[in-house]
């Protein structure tokens, strides 16, 4: 599948679901048409997710269009069905991240959107980006998408290197061999020039313990750094390092009590769907500390 019809038949997607965009007071006699926008956008989900191209073709208005980069134009419900069950015969189980940069009323029967969409096949590869503009039209008391319009994604300067990241972008879940759950999650920040990590590990449903971790690039040092923050108030800082399968974080740490520490944080990727997880090299004020034992951690979104 081309993919400029991947992007195509993704985008409207995006304009689903943007109206948790937060209003202020001079917006608000456009609360229900917001509300309304954020519910066709959950019904879209769904349909999008069960395949089902006749559900989603109904979302446009009867001439309603989409027009791709090339300034190729796909007019009427028909045609974009026809679109859409090309996908999905072509493509099984995509996932699809948004990020909403504008939603403004031109009437009260008119919006128009803009921002950017990643469309994520399964085994965790490189999305496929684009901007977007879209036209939200409201008729017999129901909205419907009545323009949608892609534009090529130009990422900002830093996300490029931290591409080798990209695969680990969600969250996942393991346990370890005492019991306890452990759950990791990689996620952008909105302008991605940076990406947001966080750490949790609960025993019989009590956390027992949690950080977060910013990362991002060093245009100075030319590499990719990295700063943690524990919730008991520890911080620390270290350097990522990777190749194709694996990555290492190398962190230097002060714990609340002033004690120091350091330890490699190292992630395997298994698969698109699967990774270890194993802390290295660890020491406590000088002393060595043994690794933990490698957990294996299954995506769960």
């Amino acid at each position: 599948m081309p993919t400029r019809l991947l992007r195509c038949l993704a985008l409207p997607l995006v304009m689903l679901t943007f109206s948790a965009l937060p209003v202020r007071a001079a917006q608000d006699d456009n609360a229900d048409a917001k509300a309304a926008i954020a519910k066709n956008g959950e019904t879209f989900i769904e349909a999008f997710h069960k395949g089902d191209a006749k559900t989603l073709a109904a979302f446009w208005t009867p001439n309603g269009e989409y027009t791709d980069q090339t300034g190729k134009v796909l007019k009427g419900r028909e045609a974009i069905e026809k679109a859409f069950q090309s996908l999905f015969a072509e493509n099984k189980d995509l996932k699809l991240r948004i990020d909403s940069d504008s939603l403004r009323f031109v009437t009260a029967d008119v919006a128009i959107e803009k921002g950017t969409t990643a469309v994520i096949a399964p085994g965790g590869g490189p999305p496929s980006r684009a901007h977007y503009t879209i036209v939200h039209v409201k008729k017999d008391g129901q909205w419907y998408l009545d323009s949608v319009r892609d534009s090529p994604y130009v990422a900002p300067a830093n996300a490029e290197h931290m591409r080798g990241l990209e695969w680990a972008i969600g969250e996942w879940t393991g346990s370890t061999d005492t019991g306890e759950v452990e759950r990791l999650s990689f996620d952008w920040t909105e302008n991605q020039n940076f990406i947001v990590a966080s750490f949790t590990t609960a025993a019989k449903n009590v956390l027992v313990g949690d950080a977060t971790v910013w990362i991002g690039w060093d245009p100075t040092a030319k590499n990719i750094r990295a700063w943690l923050f524990d919730s008991t108030g520890g911080f620390g800082e270290g350097t990522w390092s990777q190749n194709e399968q694996s990555g290492s974080l190398k962190m230097s740490m002060v714990l609340q009590d002033g004690k120091k520490a350091t330890a490699t944080y190292v992630l395997k990727r298994i698969d698109g769907e699967n990774l270890t997880l194993q802390a290295k090299d660890r020491s406590l004020d000088g002393k060595e500390v043994p690794d933990t034992k490698e957990v294996k951690m299954k995506r769960s979104q």
